[in-house]
């Protein structure tokens, strides 16, 4: 499983994939939200959590397709679903390289470009803390979006569809924790709920994500 999970990680920053898109693509939100909203320090404070959230989702979507794509096409894949590991383990390890380099740079960059939408400074370590427990899930979901469409040329524009409304939970709860954390009001409920959705897609979406990898290889 390590020579895996290994091997994920140097194919995902060879094939492009990796932190440094994902890292760009954040910035750019962060640095273009400002230029077209105006330099209202105000109005900034208040759409930082919900932008942050929403510039996290997308950076997390780039890079999808190629979660399963490569060992697809040069037939790792098929080696994979016969090998003696259980291709749920293979699963939950491709959902785990991919948020080593997507989730975890976006949420250790994210502090960082909080500055330049001005979230309050109180809102940080909530933030921090809403990506860490709200990325893996991103991650998870992907990888079973990613299985549904192995196989499928040109179907990034497809898993975006698919995947995209199950992401709509986890932006809700993971931005309204830094709201209500910004502005000193209890962040227990949306926090419980935001890592209740990652543990239930951990422990479920390997399961799913395998049983349609094993049908779409048939």
């Amino acid at each position: 499983m390590i020579a895996l999970l290994l091997r994920d990680l140097r194919l995902s920053v060879r094939s492009g994939g990796g932190f440094g898109l994902g890292l760009a693509f954040f910035l750019l939100v962060a640095v273009l939200v400002p230029l077209g909203v105006g330099p209202q320090s105000a109005t900034l404070a208040v759409i930082a959590p919900g932008i942050l959230w929403v510039g996290a989702l997308l950076a997390c979507l780039l890079s999808l397709d190629r979660i399963f794509a490569l060992d697809f096409e040069d037939g790792s894949l098929d080696l994979l679903a016969t090998a003696p590991i259980p291709l749920e383990g293979v699963v939950a390890v491709k959902s785990l390289a991919h948020w080593l380099v997507t989730g975890l740079p976006l949420t250790l960059a994210a502090p960082v470009l909080a500055v330049l939408l001005n979230l309050p400074a109180a809102g940080y370590g909530w933030l921090v803390l809403s990506l860490l427990l709200g990325t893996p899930a991103l991650s998870v979901i992907g990888t079973f979006g990613a299985a549904l469409v192995v196989g499928i040329k040109r179907g990034g524009l497809l898993l975006s569809l698919l995947v995209l409304p199950l992401y709509v939970p986890t932006l809700i709860f993971g931005a309204e924790v830094v709201k209500r954390g910004a502005i000193g009001m209890a962040v227990e409920v949306p926090l419980l709920l935001l890592a209740g959705i990652t543990l239930g897609a951990a422990a479920l979406l390997p399961f799913a994500s395998a049983l349609v990898l094993r049908i779409n290889l048939r």
